[in-house]
């Protein structure tokens, strides 16, 4: 999951690089929000990959730098 900050959005961005699709899924106005509405975000994408049996992507990092 990343967050970053928009200026032109005025808030907090919210992606999953290794996810296809959008480049931005979800935002919040603070950083907490924006981390709980990742991982609402989250959900719903394995749920959806689940639904129809694809499988999850690889994660394309494994850690924090």
């Amino acid at each position: 999951m990343i967050i970053q900050w928009s200026d032109e959005d005025d808030c907090f961005l919210v992606g999953f690089p290794d996810f296809a699709g959008q480049r931005w899924r979800t935002h919040g106005d603070t950083y907490e929000l924006a981390v709980a509405n990742g991982i609402e975000a989250l959900e719903s994408l394995i749920i959806a990959y689940e639904a129809v049996g694809d499988p999850l992507p690889e994660p394309t990092v494994s850690s924090v730098c």
